[in-house]
């Protein structure tokens, strides 16, 4: 899964927006568990850049719930 850009998440729906983050979460739990296992190599970058997408769209979903 490729980063997010702000503009793409601000095109998205309130529905949409949660699937996203669904969808981001469960990718960061394997992570994690393959982190804790010793078995994650070349994708440990991916776990700081997926917690910043998965705020990001947090953000963006509080922003549309105060509105």
């Amino acid at each position: 899964m490729t980063r997010i850009s702000m503009k793409t998440i601000r095109q998205l729906n309130e529905k949409d927006l949660k699937g996203k983050i669904q969808e981001t979460r469960s990718e960061l739990a394997k992570l994690r568990v393959d982190a804790s296992k010793g078995t994650l190599r070349k994708e440990s970058g991916k776990i700081k850049a997926l917690r910043h997408d998965v705020a990001r769209m947090l953000t963006q979903l509080n922003e549309m719930k105060n509105k």
